[in-house]
């Protein structure tokens, strides 16, 4: 039973469409006999006529049908036609450059287009286009081919053209990037909302909530401290910890194997192994992990530390709380921290459950 309070607490994040209660909560209106999740765009009902749930299965069982506006069954956010659609034609040739005929011959409008990608990826699709040419131009850039060959691989015509939109966004010239790291970003969808990694061809260097407070700085960081383009695409270390992921959440898996990259200082690197060795189900206060890295006075550190965690959920910052109980801070929002807790103490007691049968 979902207290009064909280009830009050799940219908302001309604009226406000707060996507980092997705997955925490569903909503069934009394009026229309739907539910919702918490971003629905959808005329807000009044507090009197909303019953909260915890699962999409809950609202079912009490014979709410799943709103056709936001799909409560789909994952937050999940894919559209048209980008799925755009997604596969820019894969299928991806140094084609884009024109208005090209949108027509598909049946999507240009404008359908810029919006969603915006919406997706923080970029139009010209843009997301262009940034997937250009990864084609590094890739041959870095395997020795002449600048001009790598401009006609990826469809320019025109060598300022190309100089230019290389510059852009991959921060350098064609001509000195011979040596630059390449990083691949994609969208993996979960319960609590989109996340995005980013890795090479052999690691994971980040994940992260999409709405994480700051996120657009992170990756700053990120490009700043590997001296690294990063562009849309996929690797195997993505793939990996997407499949990773859905385990996760399905409660099938308490251990991630995806291989990763960890950028931070010294200080740092030792805060997050020792987050590593907290147990799947368990916490540990800021104090404990001070003592446990024989820096029992440097407790404000480990939580800057924490907070600097670039890898989201799989180095556990979520399972640190303060010494009194109390959740603190995670840059997530602390209504996926707590989510995060009790599914992780939920599993953990259900496979105790089966050991013991």
């Amino acid at each position: 039973m979902i207290s009064v309070e909280l009830q009050r607490e799940y219908y302001q994040a309604l009226v406000e469409k707060r996507s980092d209660y997705e997955g925490i909560f569903f909503v069934g209106v009394k009026t229309t006999g739907v539910f919702c999740r918490p971003t629905c765009p959808a005329r807000k009902p009044k507090f009197e006529n909303c019953e909260f749930f915890g699962t999409a299965q809950q609202a079912l069982l009490a014979s709410f049908r799943p709103c056709k506006r936001c799909k409560p069954l789909t994952h937050p956010n999940s894919i559209s036609n048209v980008v799925k659609l755009l997604v596969e034609a820019v894969e299928a040739k991806p140094e084609k450059r884009w024109k208005d005929k090209d949108f027509r011959e598909l049946s999507i409008d240009a404008s359908t287009a810029r919006r969603q990608f915006k919406r997706r990826f923080g970029m139009t699709f010209v843009e997301y286009a262009r940034a997937r040419r250009m990864g084609i131009a590094m890739k041959h850039i870095r395997s020795g081919s002449m600048v001009m060959d790598a401009q006609l691989a990826s469809g320019y015509e025109s060598s300022s053209g190309f100089r230019d939109a290389f510059s852009r966004i991959m921060g350098t010239p064609p001509a000195l990037s011979h040596h630059q790291l390449i990083l691949k970003a994609a969208w993996i969808d979960t319960k609590l909302g989109p996340m995005i990694g980013i890795s090479d061809e052999e690691s994971l260097y980040l994940l992260e909530f999409v709405d994480r407070r700051g996120l657009e700085n992170e990756v700053k960081r990120l490009r700043e401290k590997t001296k690294a383009a990063i562009v849309p695409g996929s690797t195997e270390p993505l793939r990996s910890i997407e499949k990773e992921l859905n385990a996760y959440f399905e409660g099938s898996l308490s251990a991630f194997q995806t291989k990763l990259k960890i950028n931070g200082t010294p200080f740092q690197q030792n805060v997050w192994s020792e987050l590593q060795r907290i147990p799947f189900g368990q916490t540990r206060s800021y104090t404990e992990i001070a003592q446990s890295i024989s820096s029992p006075a440097a407790v404000r550190a480990v939580a800057r530390a924490n907070g600097c965690n670039q890898l989201a959920i799989i180095i556990p910052c979520h399972r640190v709380i303060r010494a009194n109980g109390d959740l603190a801070g995670y840059a997530g929002g602390l209504n996926r921290k707590k989510w995060l807790i009790e599914h992780e103490c939920k599993i953990n007691e259900e496979m105790k459950g089966s050991f013991t049968n």
